[in-house]
């Protein structure tokens, strides 16, 4: 065996191995949780929140434990938090494209929409278990009017933190706790909001 072949196949090998080590394991966010709805309290409203097909494509990496990290699609698993954390607010709740549509919104009925802006961080102090045991999740939500004029901002952070005997029969467990932790803030911000009544 020539010496290009050998160095070609160790060459070979060591790619492959580069690419095992600090690889970004697949977890989910998105969790059945959702803030109380009270019929009663409920703001006699019909909003949007706007989320484009882009937004829910976006994947992050983050770090998890062992020297390794999680990917994860925010947009496409918070869209559920966004959206149970303002039906605990208004009666009525839709989605929308862009909150630039005017035309769109118009046709929806709602007064308010809100486009929220995600950020995430993770991590895990074990050296031999990949899931992170902490989670954070930001939602940082820009509310415009129905002709597009600002009202307000809102944002919550949600905490999750899971332990390695808790989180063995679901890897994205700290992220889901974030997740439920999130949508209940953020209901809070918005209905103690005066602007967005």
């Amino acid at each position: 065996m020539s010496i290009a072949v050998r160095f070609g196949r160790l060459a070979a090998a060591l790619s492959i191995a580069a690419a095992l080590v600090g690889c970004a394991h697949p977890i989910t966010m998105n969790t059945s949780t959702a803030p109380e709805r009270v019929e009663a309290k409920l703001v006699q409203k019909k909003v949007a929140y706007a989320l484009t097909d882009a937004d829910r494509g976006k994947q992050v990496i983050t770090p998890g434990g062992g020297g390794d990290r999680v990917s994860y699609f925010p947009y496409r698993d918070l869209e559920k938090s966004i959206r149970d954390a303002l039906r605990a607010v208004y009666q009525d709740v839709v989605v929308v494209k862009s909150a630039t549509d005017l035309e769109a919104i118009k046709t929806s009925g709602a007064t308010l929409v809100f486009t929220p802006q995600i950020k995430t961080d993770s991590s895990s102090p074990s050296p031999f278990t990949w899931p992170p045991t902490i989670f954070k999740t930001e939602i940082s939500c820009t509310v415009t009017d129905a002709s597009g004029a600002a009202v307000t901002q809102v944002s919550a952070t949600g905490d999750g933190i899971a332990e390695f005997s808790e989180f063995k029969a679901d890897f994205g467990l700290s992220a889901k706790r974030a997740a439920a932790d999130v949508s209940e803030k953020l209901s809070q911000q918005i209905r103690n909001n005066d602007k967005l009544r």
